[in-house]
């Protein structure tokens, strides 16, 4: 039988992979060589069973690492260019097909989920469900939402009433979390320092949220903005890249989450995405990469929940998995992988299901060959990928 996933084709019944050494990226140990038998989407057993499993696709993994699959906790799967007016241009379902190529290559770099910090929505969500589409499960936030004047492609919501308007039609259609833009960006026409959304706009979406048990999510740069979203009761702050003491104690005060996002400014400077961008904006890039780093090593010591996230659009997409190596200029291995599965799970609400390989959790598992903890590069340039188990199906990259 074939080890890949092809739209609408159900899962096999039963996957067994013998002979796994599972990383525990709780405790950083590699088990001793187990069999893992995968059904209906569930790991249904982990044992030292050498027994024969009816009508099950074996797969010998000897010598290899198996993985909980990957978490990206902030990733762009619609936007398929770096050209945001391009993007614009494209007929829905153009858009659509290109969309379903990224989900397609995530999963082929060993993300079983994803969480979409602005562009997709549920019906996305529903497609890969669905089997319709072959990517990571998919956690869908709708659009991101700016005050007029604020930050790129948004849905531009002013006052409490239209805000509030906005969110309760998002979280009806099932939306998981909603993002507001509470600052600045780095290439944006808003100055980075700029505030976005008064206090009680911000106020009203978290409660709005809270009512939808649902959470918000913030786009914030300066500590100013960051300590501000946390004190107003915004639950994930992306990039961050300005953080000072302040707001490391905020975090563990207020059980937030911090997920930075320094792939995407490493895409510019390395020449592999942003042309056409003017040399003044690189070299804020420039700086606000070393400046994230710095946030990223006081957060970590600080104890603050961290995810994984990438924030990728276009050509710079093939770099998802580029965000281990560079973290690891500051963290060690296992703090980076935890980062993409257990801190990841607990963001999205999958904790136990998702981010770890055990009894009762989804068949999502990554297969590579060597040890990851001993050498990062073996995740960051994805050549060591040897197999996907997505939902229960066996997936091969290449």
């Amino acid at each position: 039988m074939a080890v890949r996933a092809d739209p609408g084709r159900s899962r096999p019944t039963a996957v067994v992979l013998r002979r796994a050494q599972i990383l525990d990226v709780a405790s950083g140990e590699l088990s001793a060589p187990r069999t893992i038998v995968a059904r209906d989407g569930v790991v249904a057993e982990i044992s030292d069973s050498t027994r024969t499993v009816a009508d099950a696709v074996e797969i010998d993994v000897e010598g290899q690492t198996v993985l909980p699959g990957l978490i990206d906790a902030h990733a762009h799967v619609t936007q398929a260019s770096g050209d945001f007016n391009e993007i614009l241009s494209w007929s829905p379902q153009y858009h659509a097909a290109r969309t379903s190529w990224v989900m397609h290559e995530m999963l082929l770099r060993g993300f079983t989920l994803v969480r979409d910090m602005g562009g997709a929505d549920t019906g996305l969500s529903r497609a890969v469900d669905e089997r319709l589409v072959t990517g990571p499960r998919l956690k869908a936030g709708g659009p991101i939402f700016a005050p007029t004047g604020g930050h790129v492609l948004t849905k531009v919501c002013d006052g409490e009433v239209e805000l509030r308007r906005a969110l309760r039609a998002e979280f009806r259609d099932g939306a998981d979390h909603a993002k507001l833009t509470l600052s600045g960006g780095v290439v944006s026409k808003m100055r980075l320092e700029a505030l976005g959304f008064s206090d009680a706009e911000v106020l009203a979406a978290v409660d709005e949220a809270r009512l939808a048990h649902r959470y918000i999510a913030a786009h914030v740069y300066t500590a100013e903005a960051v300590s501000r979203a946390l004190r107003l009761g915004v639950r994930t702050i992306e990039h961050g890249n300005l953080l000072d003491d302040e707001c490391t104690a905020l975090f563990l005060e207020r059980d937030a989450f911090y997920v930075p996002t320094l792939v995407t400014y490493w895409a510019i400077i390395s020449g592999a995405a942003g042309h056409g961008l003017a040399a003044s904006k690189r070299a804020a890039v420039e700086d606000i990469f070393e400046r994230g780093l710095e946030s990223l090593a006081k957060a970590s010591a600080a104890g603050v929940r961290i995810g994984y996230g990438t924030d990728l659009h276009g050509e710079g997409l093939r770099f998802q998995l580029e965000e281990f190596r560079l973290r690891t200029r500051v963290q060690e291995p296992l703090d980076v992988l935890r980062s993409a599965t257990l801190v990841g799970a607990e963001i999205v609400g999958e904790v136990g299901r998702a981010g770890i390989v055990a009894e009762g959790a989804y068949a999502d598992l990554v297969v590579v060959e060597g040890d990851p903890l001993a050498d990062i590069g073996i995740l960051a340039d994805g050549r060591s990928l040897r197999l996907i188990l997505a939902d229960g199906d066996p997936v091969r990259p290449g």
